[in-house]
This record gives structure tokens, C-alpha cells and sequence, in this order.
């Protein structure tokens, strides 16, 4: 990128907790964790002064089906770098006294996303979304998950999981080819690869989860089976979803929030993984009015999957999605982390020219098409946590989005 004196480095892993099964549930984060308390000859307060000390950061992240490690830094400094991430993954020092530690650290983690009702209804509605798979449990995983492992373990699943034929060196911003590639075979490439674990397919099964905590406000979420990230249809998705609840001028912004005040906070989002997906929906409410909110919430995603968008939503999606896209090119982090993980998905990166026309082609049509695909399936994840008033919110969102008879009221206001 001519002009940055800076860089952004990713080295993405096809591997997360995904891969794993019940007993080892949450290692792959945990991993993650223990790989920055000690890497070849550094310790856990050398890997951070090295690079701070060139004026960068560091920073990883893990997923379901993606580990990544980030570091930004000044144009001069990716030698460094690229050791420094090298080490962490193929070269940890997996201490059993750091690894006791920091199973500890994890378990206060977890703690904190239980005591935050925003973070844990979504861990609720992933747990009925894909039960009894590893895409439906906690990436922290659990106390018990955790406690079995020990120095050997870890060792063999950094081994299986951390493999250099399913990783993906990106670098966007201030930084030389030639330079780049050199470094990239010296420190990536004379690893010897592992068999990858087996990943079963993912099937949303859907649910309904209730937990009743005396707080003030109803958190809600309403998931449908969504689409891979590989189905010609994402794109379609991607606009529907911002339509739906994208922004202040989406429908359920308007809708919920504007027109009736049912909410402070409600959005949609959606979640494609390399097999299929969900789409979803986000809101908070006061307990009293968490049954009403979830009916319009599912009477606006119908309306909108029956109808389609107007000619003025379609265009202002299309122009949100195409500047956010255009934005994203102009940061080095995010162009980095994007072709990092479009290289696993898809074997190279996909043009930001390219994915823009893909958006601009959209029409009508093809929004009801998803629309009315996702619906049509009659399957729906949802979590409802807080007041005990609250508690048949979830069955509300349901039963309206299979068409049973609903109360009179909010949804006879609608389109």
C-alpha cells in the first residue's frame, strides 16, 4: 500500500474450536493463551517488550474455525515479526506451571462472559443453534474441558492444530515482496505438517433457551439457519441482513426502537462458517415488552423475506456495504486479516473490485429468495435472558415466524 510507513502482519490457522471435541473443549483457545507465555528464547514479558519496542502491537484472536495472530508495526520491523509469530505457534514453551496458571486465567474468563448477560445469551443461543456439535459449545469451553490439560496434551494438540500447510502468512501496508517471501520460508516454511483433525458437518438444529437472573433488562436473540461462506447467496445475505437491521435506518431500527420503543438496542448480523450459517438477531428490552418486541422482530424479517426491500433500501444497502468494503481496503489490518482468511476459504483472495460487483448485482429477487429460503425452514435458535416476564419471548419470535395465530396488536401495525 505506497504512502504507509506501517504494516499489519496475520498469520491465520484453518483450526479452532471447531475442531474439537467435547473433552477437549476450549483447548484451542487456551492455547492461544499459553503460546504468549513463552516462545523459543523469549518469555512471556520478552515477546510483548520486543515488539512494543519497535513501536508495534500484538494482539491474537480465536475462533471457531480460524486462530489468528495480528501484529502492527513500523515499515523495518517485519523480520521481527515474523519470527516473534513463528515462535509463538511452532515453537511455545508450554511451561505445566504457566499452563496451571493460566487455566485459572480461563476460568475467571469464563466467569466474566456468564456475569455478562450480552456476551452469554449469544453463548446460549450458539448452544441451541448447533447442539451436541463443537460449533454449539463455548470457545472458552468449560472448568471441566480444561482440566485434563497438561504439558503433554498441549503439546500434541499445538502439533495437530498449529500445522504450516493450513496457515496463511498476509501482510498489507509498508512492506517488500521479495523480503516478505524470503522470511515466510525461513520461519514458516521447513515446518513438517500434522493430519488435520476431523471437522463434522454442520447442521443447525435449533432450540429454545431460557435463563431467568434478576437484572433490569430482557436480552434477547433469534437466529435462523443462514448460508456458508462459500453460497453464491452470501452476498444477497449480506443485504438482507443490513436491511433487516444494519443500521438506524433499518427496519428494526425504525420499527422496534423509533416507532414503538421496544428497545435502546436491536440489530441484526449474520454468521457465515465454511459449511453454512445463521443470521441473527440482537435485542434488548424491558421483561414486559420482550414478547411484543420478539414478534415484530419476526414480522419484519417475514415482511421483509415475502416482499423484498423497496428500491430505496436495496440502494442504500448496496451503498453501506460497497464504502464498508472500500473503507476496510484503505486499513492495513483489515485488508491483511481479510485476504488471510479469504486465501483459506477459498484458496486465494477475493478482489475487493470482485466483491463489490457482487453486491452492486443484486436485486429483489434475490433478497426474497434468501429470505424466504431461511424462513421457509421453519427452524429458529433462541435465547431470552433475564426477568423471569421475559421467558416466552423466544417461543413468541417462533411461532410467529412459522405463521401460528398471533395476538393481536404490535405485528397488525406492520407493512
Amino acid at each position: 500500500m505506497p504512502g504507509l510507513r506501517t504494516f499489519a502482519l496475520t498469520v491465520a490457522v484453518r483450526g479452532g474450536a471447531r475442531m474439537e471435541d467435547e473433552a477437549r473443549s476450549g483447548w484451542s483457545h487456551l492455547l492461544e493463551h499459553l503460546v504468549f507465555k513463552g516462545a523459543g528464547d523469549m518469555g512471556a514479558r520478552d515477546i510483548v517488550e520486543r515488539i512494543e519496542a519497535e513501536g508495534g502491537s500484538i494482539n491474537a484472536a480465536t475462533g471457531y474455525e480460524r486462530t489468528s495472530f495480528d501484529i502492527r508495526a513500523l515499515h523495518g520491523s517485519l523480520p521481527l515479526a515474523m519470527q516473534v509469530v513463528s515462535d509463538l505457534v511452532f515453537r511455545p514453551t508450554l511451561d505445566p506451571v504457566e499452563i496451571i496458571r493460566e487455566k485459572d486465567v480461563v476460568a475467571q474468563e469464563i466467569a466474566e462472559a456468564f456475569d455478562t448477560p450480552d456476551d452469554h445469551v449469544f453463548e446460549m443461543a450458539q448452544t441451541q443453534a448447533f447442539a451436541g456439535q463443537s460449533l454449539g459449545r463455548p470457545i472458552l469451553g468449560s472448568v471441566e474441558s480444561l482440566a485434563p490439560a497438561d504439558r503433554a496434551a498441549v503439546t500434541d494438540w499445538r502439533a495437530r492444530l498449529y500445522s504450516p500447510d493450513r496457515m496463511v502468512v498476509a501482510v498489507s501496508g509498508a512492506v517488500d515482496e521479495a523480503e516478505l517471501l524470503a522470511l515466510a520460508e525461513r520461519w514458516f516454511g521447513q515446518e513438517a505438517a500434522s493430519p488435520a483433525p476431523t471437522i463434522a458437518p454442520a447442521v443447525f438444529v435449533g432450540g429454545e433457551a431460557r435463563l431467568a437472573r434478576r437484572i433490569e433488562q430482557a436480552n434477547l436473540v433469534f437466529q435462523l439457519p443462514g448460508l456458508a461462506a462459500t453460497d453464491p447467496g452470501l452476498p444477497a445475505l449480506r443485504l438482507f441482513t443490513e436491511i433487516l437491521g444494519g443500521g438506524m435506518a433499518s427496519r428494526l431500527f425504525q420499527s422496534a426502537r423509533e416507532d414503538r420503543g421496544l428497545a435502546y438496542a436491536v440489530d441484526a448480523y449474520q454468521e457465515p462458517y465454511e459449511d453454512g450459517g445463521l443470521l441473527g438477531i440482537y435485542a434488548g428490552a424491558a421483561a414486559e415488552r420482550a414478547v411484543e418486541l420478539a414478534e415484530v422482530c419476526a414480522a419484519e424479517l417475514l415482511d421483509l423475506a415475502e416482499k423484498g426491500p423497496t428500491e430505496a433500501e436495496l440502494s442504500r444497502a448496496k451503498a453501506v456495504l460497497n464504502a464498508g468494503l472500500w473503507m476496510s481496503d484503505e486499513s492495513p489490518a483489515s485488508r491483511a486479516g481479510r485476504n488471510a482468511a479469504q486465501t483459506l476459504i477459498f484458496g486465494a483472495p477475493v478482489s475487493s473490485e470482485d466483491s463489490a460487483a457482487r453486491i452492486l448485482d443484486q436485486d429483489a429477487d434475490d433478497l426474497r429468495a434468501v429470505g424466504r429460503g431461511m424462513a421457509a425452514r421453519g427452524l429458529t435458535s433462541t435465547a431470552v435472558l433475564g426477568p423471569k416476564a421475559a421467558g416466552r419471548a423466544g417461543a413468541a419470535f417462533a411461532a410467529r415466524l412459522k405463521g401460528d395465530d398471533a395476538p393481536a396488536g404490535a405485528l397488525k401495525r406492520l407493512r
